[in-house]
């Protein structure tokens, strides 16, 4: 919906437009749990409405190679993915655009919730005008070369007005609900997807002084933070998993939300990428988040190497995983981010 609502407010400009709907996912292609054969029909329809061409796009086997591949790799080192973010800076910003400029594309334009603007000749990415739909965090590792040939229509317009557009332009996919969880999986259940793809290796779950209390059923199908799933129960506060011991496929959990070993003031990470080419100065102050959805906190960037970071916060951070995205901010001004290590 976002995106047909995109198309038709450049159609209303006087830009030429054409529609591209990409396919990313192949296998157990399912209505059950897939919705891209539906999503496809709707974009059709959405075209038809608008009164512009739409061609559909196959970049399966690039999703394979470049965001799958290594979704697997981070899962089987025991780190949490974030797939969306190298999906938009490989697929959606790469594959995708580098298909549109064949076709003769001055510019892509998505329906993100997402801003830019440029200041001494530099583009810069900012957070999208409805706070609470702001995509900026997927979009961080985005390069100045693929912001000059960007357009995001809906990043200065709330999520309401966004549906009210395409309710009043007929679109019929103005009531569609957003998509959740991460785009090859659709609503199935993670364990059960994750275990075609990954073998169960069990091992004890141990607490914070290292006493076993239950077993796992394998590290790659847990994350920092979880409570549900763990499979421990008993009197007291709930269990939450706070760290993973590789060498020894040991499980650590501990009871209480606050508590110390769930809580960091620190954290390092690497595969930075800044959105201006080059990273902020060593020691400045900005705000980051640690995962979507988090409020900014406080932060120092402590430490700036070729390509790792330290940051430390103000405060105590909760649940940082290993493998998703710290992403830094000036105030609305996404600057950039790397992969919790």
């Amino acid at each position: 919906m976002d995106s047909s609502v995109a198309a038709l407010l450049l159609k209303r400009q006087g830009y030429d437009v054409v529609g591209l709907f990409m396919k990313n996912w192949e296998d157990d292609d399912t209505d059950e749990y897939c919705s891209t054969r539906q999503d496809l029909i709707d974009a059709a329809a959405a075209a038809d409405v608008i009164g512009i061409e739409l061609e559909a796009v196959n970049f399966a086997a690039e999703y394979k190679d470049r965001v799958f591949a290594d979704f697997l790799r981070e899962y089987s080192a025991g780190r949490t993915p974030n797939p969306d973010v190298l999906c938009n800076a490989e697929i959606k910003f790469r594959a995708f655009l580098d298909h549109a400029m064949r076709l003769g594309a001055a510019k892509i334009a998505t329906g993100h919730y997402a801003r830019l603007d440029t200041v001494d000749g530099r583009h810069r990415l900012l957070r999208g005008k409805d706070a609470s739909k702001d995509q900026s965090y997927f979009l961080h590792r985005l390069t100045q070369e693929q912001l000059a040939r960007v357009m995001f229509p809906v990043g200065e317009i709330n999520k309401a007005d966004v549906r009210r557009i395409a309710l009043e332009a007929g679109l019929p996919n103005h009531a569609k609900k957003d998509s959740t969880g991460i785009c090859f999986i659709g609503e199935r259940p993670f364990r059960e997807f994750l275990n075609r793809y990954l073998p169960k290796v069990p091992g004890p779950i141990v607490d914070a002084e290292g006493r076993t209390i239950g077993e796992h059923i394998g590290l790659a199908f847990y994350t920092i933070g979880q409570r549900k799933g763990i499979g421990i129960g008993g009197a007291g506060e709930a269990w939450y998993v706070a760290g993973k011991d590789l060498a020894a496929n040991k499980l650590v959990v501990v009871q209480g939300h606050d508590h110390p070993l769930l809580l960091k003031r620190s954290l390092a990470a690497d595969e930075t990428s800044w959105i201006a080419g080059a990273p902020p100065a060593e020691h400045s102050q900005h705000t980051a988040k640690t995962r979507y959805r988090q409020a900014d906190a406080q932060c120092m960037l402590a430490r700036v190497l070729e390509s790792e970071i330290r940051v430390d916060f103000a405060a105590p951070q909760w649940a940082v995983t290993p493998g998703q995205s710290v992403v830094l901010y000036d105030d609305d001004a996404c600057l950039g981010g790397g992969v919790i290590t």
